[in-house]
Formats: C-alpha cells, sequence, structure tokens
C-alpha cells in the first residue's frame, strides 16, 4: 500500500483525567477526498485539532506522520508549515474588514515596511478564481456577504497559505441545497487541481457524493475504514458503524392524532423590516392543531425564521400586522419572554449564538426560561434546579458527565439536546422549531425526530421549519410551502413529494 499523505497513530487524548480518544488510527491518501464521519462526542474534532496543533504535542499520547515521516506540532504555525489548514463550522472572519484582509490577516504580504495593499487585492483576486469566487469583489466587506459566500472566503483565505491539506469541518450545515451542491463540486475541483481534503460531515449523501475514502469513529474509537476504489458501502452501513446498531426507520410513525383544536393561528400576518420596508413574511394564513407537526419549508431567503421571530415577541422590531391566536384566543406578545409565559416556545436555529449561554452549566441553561420553577424566593434551589436538570438528562439521553458540566464543552448534537430541554421546562403548548437537527448526527437525529412525534402525542401544536427536504416528509402532518415572504402551497402528508414542495418553494 502506498504510503499515506497524512497518518495518524495509536492516538489517545484526555481532557481532566476523562478519555475521549481510545487508540485511534487514522490515514489519508494524497490527492483524494477523504470523509471522517461520526456522531456528535465520538472524537471528529478533537481529532482534527489535534491534526491542525490546537491541541500540541504534550497533551495527547500517539504520532502524527506526513508522508510517513513523524512530526511534532507545538502550534497552528507548525501545523500550517507542514502544509495542513482547517475551516471550523463556525466561520472566523473578521465581518467589519474587507475579504482581501481577511485573506492575508496574520500573514501579510509586504512591500517594506508596509502592507502591500495592492498585491494582497490582486492575490486575492486570483485565488478566488481558484474557488468560482470571481462574483466577490476582494475590497467588500465581509458582513456584506451571503453565508456561503463567506464560505468560499474561508477557503480562499485557508489557500493564501499553500496548503497541502485541507480539513473543513461541517462546511454545508447552514447552506442551502444548492449552495451546499456547488460546493461540493468545488472541492472535487481543487481535488482535481492536486488538493487533498479531509472533509468532516453529518450529511452521509453527500459524504457518498464526493469521498473516496471514508472513517467512522465511534465513542472515540476508529471502527471503520472504507476505500471505495475498492469496496462499496451504504449509507445504512455507515450509520450502521456511527450509532454501533441498525437504524431501520429514521422517521417515526405519525401515531398522534390532531385535534381540532388549534393551537397557533396566524390570520393575516405580515412583518415588514424597519429600516429597508421590504415584506419579510406577507399575508401569511396557517393553522397548528394541537397534536400535529406542521413543516414550514422554504429556500433561503424565503422568510421562514423572520416569521418565526415576528411571531415570537418581534425582538428584532419589525414592523408587524395581522392577528396571532394561541388556543383559539387572539394575543399580542411585547418581548420572547411574554410569548413564553403565553405558552409559545422557539427553539432557535442558531443555538450557540442565540439559544444557549455557552459558558453556563447545562443546569443553568435548562432552567433559564422558567426560573420559576426552580426559586424558593427569589434565590434559585440548587438542589430543585439538578433535580429537573436531571429529569431532562434521562428523558433526552444527554451525554454528559453530570449537570453541572459547561454547555461549551458539550457536542453539537448534545448541545442541541440542551436547548430542546430548555424548551420542554417552559411548558409550552406550542413549539416552534427551527431546524432542530442542523449540525448534529444521525443517531442524535433519530432520537429528536422521536421526541417531536412523542411531544405531539402529548398535545403540543408543533411548527416544524427545516431546509432538509426529507425530514420535512418524514416528520409533518401537514405542510406549508414559503417563498419570497409568502405562503405559496399547503399540502397534506399523503400528497406531498419532493417534487412537489420544490415546485411550490421556486414559484
Amino acid at each position: 500500500m502506498d504510503t499515506p499523505l497524512v497518518e495518524v497513530v495509536n492516538l489517545n487524548k484526555a481532557f481532566s483525567g476523562v478519555q475521549v480518544l481510545f487508540d485511534v488510527n487514522f490515514r489519508v491518501k494524497k490527492n483524494e477526498i477523504h470523509c471522517l464521519v461520526g456522531e456528535n462526542g465520538a472524537g471528529k474534532s478533537t481529532l482534527m485539532k489535534i491534526l491542525s496543533g490546537v491541541y500540541p504535542a504534550g497533551e495527547y499520547e500517539g504520532e502524527i506522520r506526513i508522508e510517513g515521516r513523524p512530526v511534532v506540532f507545538h502550534s497552528i504555525e507548525d501545523s500550517e508549515r507542514a502544509g495542513i489548514a482547517i475551516i471550523y463550522q463556525e466561520l472566523s472572519l473578521v465581518p467589519e474588514m474587507t475579504v482581501f484582509e481577511n485573506v492575508f490577516l496574520g500573514h501579510e504580504l509586504r512591500k517594506g515596511l508596509t502592507v502591500d495593499v495592492a498585491g494582497e487585492i490582486a492575490e486575492t483576486e486570483r485565488l478566488l478564481s481558484l474557488v468560482k469566487g470571481e462574483s466577490i469583489s476582494p475590497t467588500s466587506r465581509v458582513k456584506e456577504l451571503s453565508v456561503s459566500l463567506q464560505q468560499l472566503v474561508e477557503i480562499t483565505k485557508a489557500l493564501s497559505r499553500n496548503p497541502r491539506v485541507l480539513i473543513l469541518d461541517e462546511p454545508t450545515s447552514a447552506l442551502s441545497e444548492e449552495e451546499s451542491s456547488n460546493l461540493l463540486k468545488l472541492l472535487l475541483d481543487l481535488k482535481k487541481q492536486g488538493m487533498t481534503i479531509i472533509l468532516i460531515s453529518h450529511r452521509l449523501r453527500e459524504v457518498l457524493q464526493v469521498a473516496d475514502s471514508i472513517t467512522v469513529l465511534r465513542d472515540g474509537r476508529t471502527v471503520a475504514y472504507f476505500d471505495r476504489s475498492v469496496q462499496d458501502v451504504t449509507e445504512a452501513e455507515i450509520i450502521r458503524h456511527m450509532v454501533g446498531r441498525e437504524i431501520k426507520d429514521l422517521y417515526p410513525p405519525r401515531l398522534s392524532v390532531p385535534s381540532e383544536e388549534i393551537g397557533l393561528e396566524l390570520r393575516g400576518w405580515s412583518a415588514v423590516h424597519p429600516r429597508t420596508g421590504r415584506y419579510l413574511a406577507r399575508d401569511i394564513n396557517i393553522k397548528v392543531r394541537k397534536g400535529e407537526v406542521v413543516g414550514l419549508f422554504g429556500l433561503v431567503g424565503a422568510g421562514r425564521t423572520e416569521l418565526a421571530l415576528s411571531i415570537f415577541g418581534n425582538p428584532y422590531g419589525y414592523i408587524v400586522s395581522g392577528q396571532v391566536l394561541v388556543n383559539g384566543k387572539p394575543t399580542k406578545f411585547a418581548s420572547p419572554e411574554d410569548a413564553i409565559r403565553q405558552g409559545v416556545f422557539y427553539l432557535t436555529e442558531d443555538r450557540k449564538e442565540r439559544g444557549l449561554i455557552l459558558i453556563q452549566t447545562i443546569a443553568q441553561n435548562t432552567t433559564l426560561s422558567n426560573l420559576e420553577g426552580v426559586t424558593s424566593g427569589l434565590v434559585v434551589d440548587d438542589h430543585k434546579e439538578l433535580q429537573v436538570t436531571n429529569s431532562f438528562i434521562t428523558r433526552l439521553n444527554i451525554k454528559a458527565r453530570h449537570a453541572k458540566v459547561r454547555v461549551s464543552t458539550l457536542s453539537g448534537g448534545t448541545q442541541q439536546k440542551v436547548l430542546v430541554a430548555r424548551g420542554l421546562f417552559a411548558v409550552p403548548d406550542v413549539l416552534i422549531m427551527d431546524e432542530p437537527t442542523r449540525g448534529i448526527d444521525v443517531g442524535a437525529k433519530y432520537e429528536i425526530y422521536g421526541l417531536i412525534r412523542e411531544l405531539a402525542r402529548e398535545g403540543k401544536a408543533i411548527l416544524l421549519i427545516s431546509s432538509e427536504l426529507p425530514e420535512i416528509l418524514g416528520l409533518s402532518d401537514r405542510i406549508y410551502v414559503m417563498g419570497r415572504g409568502r405562503i405559496t402551497g399547503e399540502l397534506s402528508a399523503a400528497e406531498a413529494t419532493q417534487e412537489k414542495i420544490m415546485a411550490l418553494a421556486i414559484d
């Protein structure tokens, strides 16, 4: 067998005495796309942080080899000098700076004692052409770009360091289907140009589109390696290795029968951006019955999240009109807190920025939206808070050592479960769930899907916002489709197909 370009041998890593990687072996051949998959908490990000020098030598046991030669990385700079560049799931660009300033941040081109601005702009333009980013001006500020264009800037920034190996951690998690497809085509083009790519992704359909080889981690161990040049592998087989069991039916059966009672209704609801005057949602009429999961699908820019936020106490000050009815009664929400008090909870699509307080514990985050439920007088009752949190840890299978663990130390899927626990402890009648499984693995998705159906059986009215068509089709009793701020169609679960939904979404 040819010597791998990158190899990790018998790698072990612990945090505060807790082992997270166990004799991991990992190899990547030159000029291939190698996909690393596994459930949240399997050790994927930890492995990549070791490979990219974030965790320096001395903090782990084992060996890293480049083209068969052992290397030691004491810093990110050491890893970059060896030709390894990493792009994290959370983009690391400076929004107020221009594209070219971001691309060369920390390794500026010099002309004498000053920065060679003209040289940086010209080189950024050249690099952007390599990533099909000709539409991006090097002098634009990053904050003016869409998420998908910012992703291209991140790749351009990595390429500016002339890497041999490019690591991408969940690069498509915040992108639409079309944007994801374009990014995957770009990765295939970069491979043709001689780049070696390590791709971490939970989207197994995408993995099977581009992967030359696949490594599966489970519970900090290497459990499978597939070289697709010599063996076939299916999505079901990968899932079985990831979760240690076979998941035959990802979407649970619809056992609940929706009530005739309406949990949430919008009548002629509109929301207008206060500065631009643009309609974010226009003349929306929808109903969500108790015990019903109603899907809301739309392409990027359709206005789904803006609609949800305008209902949930309108924190961004949109100009709203129309009626919101909860349990059949017209109501108004002065703030998100007021919406929660009246039985409506919104689970944000952005758990890290808007959903959770990362420096606080699981217990503090779980009870945040209903502190009255754990206070004695004016003081939080620690014992009561722990009881509540431990009950949710058990119910939602939250993988953590204890309730006092900081949320920042948890995997993405576990963080998502904590956000769900926070929503449930608010005891809502109506749950608006915005991309509830974004960026989490198939095992965690399976558990959250089961929970959504369980909540429907309990009589909750659930509005499910998702950009994943299989998820919308697999969970929804009815489906509304949005396009350009309007409802463009309504379909029952029985009549809905991917083709019909997409036709309405691009109407």
